[in-house]
């Protein structure tokens, strides 16, 4: 299975944080899948870091280690993305959110998220 990784899930997964599901936890360490980091969220935590609105326990500037060391991909934005992201519908406003939610629609992805609202873009998402 192709997985995408919202933010939180990276992180909480990464953090070995009990705020990730133990379903979802469980299918990210499973080594037949495939899990994929968007460069969305990397921009997201850069962002948020820099406002003082997070604080990871790992440095930023390895988080493409941690990335590499956990065997996951990093998906690029491409412009199918963005022209999905130009018709997708105001369900919610988070723009990292709306282009995790058009690549998981583009590339026919599984989103592993905590967040229900994604359910409205008919997308899987598995928590």
């Amino acid at each position: 299975m192709n997985l995408l990784l919202d933010t939180h899930a990276f992180l909480w997964f990464s953090e070995d944080s009990p705020n990730l599901s133990k379903n979802s936890k469980s299918l990210i360490e499973n080594s037949e899948n495939n899990c994929l980091i968007s460069i969305v969220s990397l921009w997201e935590m850069a962002i948020k870091i820099s406002l003082g609105k997070l604080k990871i326990k790992i440095e930023f500037k390895n988080m493409v280690d941690e990335i590499v060391n956990h065997n996951f991909t990093i998906l690029p934005i491409t412009f199918e993305h963005t022209v999905e992201l130009s018709s997708l519908y105001f369900h919610h406003r988070d723009p990292f959110d709306r282009l995790l939610i058009s690549q998981a629609i583009i590339e026919n992805l599984t989103l592993i998220s905590a967040d229900e609202v994604f359910d409205k873009y008919e997308i899987k998402r598995i928590w």
